[in-house]
């Protein structure tokens, strides 16, 4: 197997005037899931195109391992891609399918059964090896798709948005088939792109922010979700209020309430935006306790999503509550609260871009 790890040295890709990925440094170690989490149009698939060698960087280096691949073919670099449609070959077997990599790498032969077969049987897929594309599933046809990759044993597999075509059970499932592929592939490093925050926060051992071309934010699932530093990651990785405050020499105030906040280095008279989590809310009273009007009540099953206006301005601030005895009318009056630990103030403009 290769040597695995990826790194990123101040990479820009244009299109003639368009710069379409903007001085990204990041570094991927041997055997990490890194996900690219961002919008359309972030830059989050340039930057693995750029590995794969489908793009030229204008400037900077794409480094596998410690060899510079800047400007090697793609066939050249040593790794394995699924995406989301598959480009799996109708009229071949699934298990020539999986060995189309290995024959295009002129593999010895001999080798060539044993490979596909342990590919299978690492996807699940042993049992169909001599069926075509046609006869399989979605999800059967990404989990070839993905034993292809696996093959060539790459130091490096690229997924981009490799589960965006697939039903939602179906993408749960085969989250848990990727999780159990990492663990049986300890030194292979995934580079993940996907516009899905849950798969990023369910797979990946670190989450790269991408807007506008640019890495907004890079960190652990728990740290970006709990501690993010940016509101754009606040509210891109899972879903946050974020409400206007004032930080003064006396502390935190929402439309004149006083709150019970850390500032974390914040400066008194700087603006600042406070982040807490809606399930993170309590109804009724508690520390850094708001009145407000209810606005809209969402049952969700388990849950129900609160839409509280609170302080003069009536700003929106939803709390994710559960079972309740009686649900709120619209309009009726109600208080609630948040820990002092769950709020985060984030400065205003504060930002990696």
């Amino acid at each position: 197997m290769s040597a695995g790890g990826i790194r990123f040295e101040n990479v820009s890709v244009a299109y003639g005037s368009t710069v379409v990925l903007d001085s990204l440094d990041l570094s991927v170690e041997p055997g990490e899931v890194m996900a690219l989490l961002g919008p359309s149009g972030s830059g989050k698939t340039t930057a693995l195109r750029a590995v794969a060698g489908f793009v030229q960087p204008v400037s900077g280096r794409v480094l596998i391992g410690e060899r510079d691949v800047t400007g090697l073919p793609p066939h050249r670099r040593g790794i394995g891609m699924v995406v989301q449609q598959y480009a799996l070959f109708p009229h071949m077997r699934v298990e020539d399918n999986v060995a189309f990599g290995l024959k295009a790498q002129k593999a010895p032969k001999a080798e060539i059964p044993g490979r596909v077969a342990e590919a299978l049987e690492m996807t699940g897929m042993a049992a169909y090896a001599r069926r075509h594309p046609r006869e399989l599933s979605g999800g059967q046809q990404q989990r070839v798709a993905i034993a292809r990759a696996l093959a060539i044993r790459p130091g490096v597999l690229l997924l981009d948005e490799p589960l965006s075509a697939l039903d939602a059970q179906l993408r749960s499932d085969m989250l848990a088939e990727l999780a159990r592929l990492h663990r049986e592939l300890p030194d292979v490093s995934i580079l993940y792109v996907t516009h899905d925050q849950v798969e990023a926060l369910t797979l990946a051992d670190r989450i790269a922010v991408m807007d506008r071309a640019r890495l907004q934010d890079c960190g652990t699932p728990q740290d970006l979700y709990r501690r993010p530093r940016t509101e754009f990651t606040a509210s891109f990785v899972g879903n946050a209020n974020l409400l206007p405050v004032t930080v003064g020499e006396g502390g935190v105030t929402l439309d004149g309430v006083a709150l019970t906040l850390a500032t974390d280095g914040v400066l008194p008279g700087a603006a600042a935006t406070l982040c807490v989590r809606p399930h993170l809310v309590g109804l009724g009273d508690g520390p850094n306790a708001l009145r407000g009007r209810i606005a809209e009540v969402q049952w969700r099953g388990s849950t129900h999503r609160l839409h509280v206006e609170v302080g003069a301005a009536g700003r929106r601030l939803k709390a994710d509550v559960g079972e309740l005895r009686e649900t709120p009318a619209l309009g009726d009056e109600v208080t609630v609260h948040f820990a002092p630990e769950d709020g985060v103030l984030l400065a205003a403009g504060v930002t990696d871009g």
